[in-house]
Formats: structure tokens, sequence, C-alpha cells
């Protein structure tokens, strides 16, 4: 096997702008996860380490072969509202602990049961890295946190304030984001930053979005397409954080402002926010992603961006997708995996936002 190294980053469910709109209105648990989110990406520059596919591949060899009953066990750890120590207290622990009386830690341990059967019966991948790593996830992670995350290991979920976002262990679209983030992160690779970043974003929107879709037994028309809508508490009722249907109209409030994602090349965002717009410009292909799944089904969709995303590499840009992705409809297609016509759902879908 050739050596190459994977980045790890941590990569959170609420985009910093969000944070930042809601810090600038008083919102103190939002200011405090702006300051933890800064310190935590100066501290992950200053401690940068690269560890090669050959070392991470032996360390998830090794949880595998701890895993008794099968690959991916899953593992719920209670963080009891404290931000110091994570993988504290196991509260559930596959196969030996498979309830208890939490019910965020119980839908948290269910829905990362439904994100490993999507990647293995749909997808045939065996956990996240394709080799039955152990699915980690912390629960009731600090005071009032008002994110979820994936740090390069594992899922870490806070339970927000109850005002403004309630707790990400309640989404099933979170928990398929976050650990879809650690799919990409031993396949593609994408760099955290600019389009590579904005891919990565997509990516989990694909499959936080089509896991759910799949567990819920929705078609295309069925589904609303919203990210993060299940997390708005009662002063964003009704809104989501992203919409893939309609980038741009997921929410216009006063607290978060208004949605700035873009659908089109011609809004691209090229400021320096959010690592130069990972979580703003990720609307742009998720846009496309829509298109070709109301033309095919969202399934057969997934399984063509689940085949691009393992030919990509860290620094693909946009155009470096369209032309993979198109690449991939054509082989499976010749296959018979998706229909004919997918080939041109995916052309169109792009050349429709500006990706021609």
């Amino acid at each position: 096997m050739s050596k190459r190294h994977i980045h790890k980053c941590t990569c959170c469910f609420i985009p910093p702008h969000a944070l930042e709109a809601l810090a600038r209105q008083g919102v103190a648990a939002a200011r405090e996860g702006v300051l933890r989110s800064t310190h935590s990406r100066t501290h992950r520059q200053a401690q940068k380490r690269k560890i090669t596919v050959e070392q991470m591949l032996v360390g998830s060899q090794l949880k595998a072969a701890a895993a008794a009953d099968g690959s991916g066990r899953r593992i719920v750890y209670d963080c009891a509202n404290n931000t110091e120590q994570r993988k504290g207290n196991p509260i559930l622990k596959e196969p030996e602990l498979m309830t208890c009386d939490d019910p965020i830690a119980n839908k948290v341990f269910d829905f990362a049961g439904n994100v490993r059967d999507f990647f293995s019966n749909v997808l045939q991948r065996d956990s996240i890295d394709n080799a039955g790593m152990e699915l980690i996830l912390n629960v009731h992670y600090g005071k009032d946190y008002m994110n979820a995350f994936w740090d390069g290991d594992e899922m870490t979920f806070g339970d927000g304030d109850g005002e403004i976002f309630t707790s990400f262990g309640h989404s099933l679209d979170v928990v398929a984001h976050e650990l879809a983030h650690g799919v990409t992160q031993f396949t593609a690779n994408l760099e955290y930053d600019g389009q590579s970043g904005a891919l990565n974003e997509h990516f989990s929107d694909v499959f936080g979005t089509a896991i759910t879709q799949y567990v819920s037994k929705q078609n295309p028309t069925d589904s609303d397409w919203l990210i993060g809508d299940e997390i708005m508490g009662p002063k964003l009722f009704g809104e989501a954080l992203r919409s893939m249907k309609s980038p741009g109209e997921a929410y216009d409030n006063s607290l978060l402002g208004v949605d700035p994602q873009p659908s089109h090349m011609s809004k691209y965002y090229d400021g320096s926010k959010d690592n130069h717009g990972v979580h703003i410009n990720s609307g742009i292909p998720n846009r496309a992603f829509y298109l070709v799944a109301s033309t095919i089904g969202t399934i057969e969709a997934t399984k063509i961006w689940y085949r691009g995303l393992q030919n990509l590499w860290p620094t693909a840009q946009f155009a470096d997708a369209v032309d993979v992705l198109v690449s991939a409809a054509k082989d499976l297609t010749r296959d018979n995996v998706v229909p004919a016509g997918s080939t041109q759902a995916v052309r169109s879908a792009f050349k429709d936002v500006g990706l021609g």
C-alpha cells in the first residue's frame, strides 16, 4: 500500500457564522462555542500531526478485533455536562449494554446503528474506515453546548440550550452527517478549506439526508430536504440550518440572520470566513445532488456520489468533483447499478448550478 497522509480535522455541525450571529445577539452559550472552536483550531494547528493510512488501519483493526459481536461496535459515553473529559462513563456498549434510562443516549445509539447499517447494506462499507472501526459517541458534552462534531476519531454531541437549539443527539441527519465526515476522512480525505472543504461538508449532507430518507422510507418527493430542522428550538421553530432543495432559504430570523448559502456559482462566496465558506458554498453541490436524486432516486444518486468520493483527492475542487461524478455515473450505468440516463442527469444538474 502506498503511503499518504490522513489529516484529522474537527468538523462541526453548526457553522461558525451562525454561532457568531447568535453571539452578537448576546447568546452566552454561542459566544462560548465560538471561543472554544477558535481555541480548538489554534491548538490543532500548533499540534498538527500527520498519520499514515497504515497506522490508522492498524488502530482500526485492533478495535475491530476487540469487537466480539461484529464490525462497527457502538459505545456511548456520558460527558456529564463537562468539557474536560470525553470517553468517560460508558452507558451503552454493544453488545453488553443495549439500552439505558437516558433517552438521548438511546437515540444516538440507535441512529449510529442506522448509519452503520446503511453504509453496510446499501454501500457495502464496513463502518467508517471500511475496516470495522468502533463508533465512539459522547453525549451531554458541556453545559448548553450548541454543536456536535467529529474530531477525526469520535463523535460528540451537545445538549443545546433548549431554546435556540435542542439536543444534537435528537436528530438522525446530525448523527449521520457527522459520522460521514469520518467516511470522507478515510476516502478522499478532503482538506477542510475552500472548495475541497465545501465538498467535505456537501458529502456529509448527502449521506445525512440519504440515510434519513432511507430510514423514514421516503422518496425524493416526500422528503423536505432540510438539514438540522429537528434540532431547532422553540425560538427557531419551523426553520432549518440548510436546505438542499433551496439553498439560501433555510432560515431568515433575527437570531441567525439570513441563510447565506448560494444555489449557483454566480453567487459563490469568496470570503475568508468559515474556512473560506465550507458550510456556505456547499449549497451549490447540494442543490445539484437534489436535482439528480429527484430524477433517478436518492439511493441511486447516493451510490454515484459514494463511488465518486472514493476517487477524489484532498485538494479536489468543484470542477474535479463534476468530472469524477460524471465518470462514476457512467461506470455504474454500465454495470446496471443505476438507471439509464443517470450520466445525463448528473451533467444536467451541475450545469443547472453553474458547473458545466
